[in-house]
């Protein structure tokens, strides 16, 4: 029973902690899934790897606050977007847009995929081929066998 309850309770710390603070959240459940479903898609600025949902950070709270504020004025979620791309440029997407001033972000990793992939066949094959020439002749094996034989 114990160690159910060691694993249970293990799981559970391991689940990520919502930073939204319960003074943050707004009283209609419909906004408030609006807000949280924004702020999963915004990176905290300071801790770069999170979004701002799951960041304690102060520049969160305060982009948090942000968004619902701009919900609860009348905003679509678009324009919440939009307006905080226009305060904090385009980094504090998660996921970038497409667009020509990033094609080079959603063409690298693929194309370097691409180059570590045709190096590493024409690699092997490379040295395939080296194998297959190292093989002697008859000729060259007969030659050999005469320099190991002992001397006499």
């Amino acid at each position: 029973m114990r160690t159910l309850a060691s694993i249970l309770l293990l799981a559970s710390m391991s689940l990520p902690a919502l930073a939204v603070n319960p003074d943050e959240m707004l009283a209609d459940p419909a906004l408030e899934a609006r807000a949280r479903a924004i702020s999963d898609n915004l990176r905290c600025l300071v801790c770069q790897n999170q979004s701002i949902d799951l960041s304690d950070a102060d520049l969160a709270h305060d982009l948090r606050v942000i968004v619902r504020e701009r919900l609860t004025a009348g905003d679509s979620d678009a324009e919440v977007t939009q307006y905080v791309v226009d305060r904090y440029g385009e980094f504090v997407l998660l996921n970038p847009v497409v667009a020509p001033h990033t094609v080079a972000l959603w063409i690298a990793a693929p194309g370097f995929l691409l180059i570590g992939g045709v190096v590493v066949f024409l690699g092997a094959r490379r040295k395939r081929v080296g194998a297959a020439a190292a093989a002697l002749s008859m000729d060259e094996e007969k030659a050999l066998e005469g320099l190991r034989a002992p001397k006499r």
